[in-house]
Formats: C-alpha cells, structure tokens, sequence
C-alpha cells in the first residue's frame, strides 16, 4: 500500500505516510467512541476485533511509509532513519516510566514505530556499502539480530534469576 501510494498514485511517501497517520486516528477515534476503550487487552467484541484488525493493518503500512520517507525520500538514508526511529522509541519508553501519558497512546506511538525500526535496520544491515548500508546480506544481518537476542535473552535470564552460566549444574 505504501508503494501503491508512492509509486503508481505519485503522492509520494510524505503524503502518503500523512494520509495513512489521519486514517489511523480516524479508525481509533471511533473505535474508542464505538467500544469506550482502545486497550488491545480489552477486546472482548466482534467489532472491538474488527476495528482492532482496520487499526493493526494501517498501522502497519504507516510504520512501513514513514521507515520509507525516511530512508528513501528525507535525505537520512538507513542509518539517519534508523537514528530517529531509535529515538523515538526510546522517548515513547521514557514517557511510559516518566510520564502521565496513557500507556494505551504509548502502545500505539511504539506500534507504528516498531515497523520503521525494523525495516530501516533491516536496510542499513542488508543494502549495499554504495546504497548506505552495511552489505551483511541477509544471512549476516540474520545473525546479527540472533546473536542480539540471544545476548538478551541470556542477560534477562541472568537479571531475573541472579544465575551465573558457570554456577549451573547440568544433569546427564
């Protein structure tokens, strides 16, 4: 839809991320109108569903035209893109353990941007040296992002449990 919106209608990915920003906020408008709440933990209505599944699918696409706009269209290329989405996200995290703000707006701001953050990443690790990015292909972009989140997943277990690897007896 991005593309569509880019390519063959000549919006352009700026006009098109604003266009799919105002239809999200239009679905979730009534959405809340609709079912008083727009808490995904709280969807117990067909139509809660439904308008869940509207938002989901625009947020999507918006995620995938701004991450577009950026690296594509801004001048920030991957690596630019990749910055600012980072920020964002961190700021959407900070204003959840800082602020006031609905944790149900925060949800959606770090919806949208988790799109963008993966493509823009996904770009600058795959994409050619010559297009801005790193040139690990596929394969060496997969490790990359196996090895992060199994670096994460062992210092989370390390965190929670207070384990050292090297303290735990294996039977056989």
């Amino acid at each position: 839809m991005s593309d569509f919106m880019d390519r063959t209608l000549g919006l352009g990915y700026a006009v098109g991320s604003l266009i799919l920003f105002t239809t999200l906020l239009i679905v979730l408008a009534v959405w809340r109108y609709e079912e008083k709440s727009l808490s995904v933990e709280e969807i117990v209505t067909s139509k809660a569903e439904s308008f869940y599944w509207l938002a989901f699918l625009i947020a999507n696409t918006l995620g995938t035209a701004l991450g577009d706009f950026l690296a594509e269209s801004s001048g920030f290329g991957f690596a630019g893109g990749a910055v600012i989405i980072s920020g964002l996200l961190i700021v959407t995290a900070l204003m959840y353990y800082y602020t006031k703000v609905s944790s149900v707006v925060l949800f959606w701001i770090a919806f949208v941007l988790t799109r963008p953050f993966g493509a823009t990443f996904g770009d600058l690790l795959t994409k050619p040296i010559k297009s801005g990015g790193f040139n690990l292909g596929t394969i060496g972009s997969s490790m990359f992002f196996g090895l992060a989140l199994l670096y994460l997943i062992v210092r989370e277990h390390k965190i929670n449990y207070g384990i050292r690897v090297e303290e735990c007896e294996f039977d056989e």
